[in-house]
This record gives C-alpha cells, structure tokens and sequence, in this order.
C-alpha cells in the first residue's frame, strides 16, 4: 500500500490544484512585501528628513555620534531604501543599510529597556530586521526592477 502512495501521480494528490495555483500567484507575496514595507520606509525617512531638526535633537539624547549626519544618513536610508523596495531595485543592497539602521536603533535605543526574551521579539525593530533580513536572502520575488534587468541582462546557461 505504502508503494502504492508514493507511485501516485503528483497531480492526484489532495490539494495538488490548489498548491498548483498557489505557486503560480507566488510573485504576489513579495511584491505585496515590498509595496506595502517600502512605502512605510519611505514616509519615515521622508518625516525624519522634513523635521530633521526633532530628530538630531532625539539623537543628542541617544547618545548618538555626529548626531546631525547621522540622523540625516539614517533619513536618507529609510527614504531612499523604501524607495527601491517599492520598485524592487537594488532590494538586497538597499537591504544591508536598512538592517544596519534597524540594529544601531535596536542596540542603542531599545534594547537599554528591555527585560525579558519575550519583549523582545515584540519589538517592531525586530520584526524590521527580520523582514529585511528576508529580501536581503530570498530577493525582491519575479515583480520587480532587479527580476526585469536580471533577465535583460544576464545570459541563458
């Protein structure tokens, strides 16, 4: 019986359709991602860069080197990082900034006041990370810019 089981057809198994449509609507998932997390980095680095003033004065007060470039380089990198999320362009380089901003908040800023494992991973900067950290490995999926240019520009095997 056991034999059997494993000789059947894939498309005979429960749910084959379905996994089937799944997979081909797979694109949507990161593009979603990447809209919806870009967008957010944008507005943030937009607000940062519009009340530059507010945010070198948070800095000061972090402890922050260089607080007015840094707060101005931090500004720019979610702007500019949400940017290319949106379109998927250069999502896994934009990516490494992005996560470096994320742990510099995380170990300056948040961490200080956290006390237990599971404050921890309830933090929104973690979640950040992880995202990030997930467009830096899986890439930026087949509805974007670096999908588009990659199959433009690199030759068939």
């Amino acid at each position: 019986m056991r034999e059997r089981a494993n000789a059947m057809p894939a498309d005979t198994r429960p749910l084959a359709g379905i996994e089937a449509t799944l997979r081909n609507y797979a694109w949507l998932g990161p593009l979603l991602l990447r809209l919806v997390f870009g967008w957010f980095w944008l507005e943030t680095g937009w607000a940062k860069l519009h009340n530059l003033e507010f945010f070198v004065g948070r800095f000061v007060e972090w402890g922050i080197p260089f607080p007015t470039l840094s707060a101005t380089v931090s500004g720019a990198t979610d702007l500019v990082g949400g940017a290319l999320l949106i379109v998927g362009l250069g999502t896994r380089l934009a990516a490494i900034p992005m996560i470096i901003n994320m742990l510099v908040a995380l170990a300056v800023v948040v961490l200080p006041t956290i006390t237990t494992f599971n404050e921890f991973v309830e933090l929104d900067e973690v979640l950040y990370v992880c995202v990030l950290f997930w467009l830096l490995m899986a890439g930026p999926g087949k509805a974007s810019l670096d999908h588009l240019l990659a199959r433009r520009f690199t030759k068939p095997a």
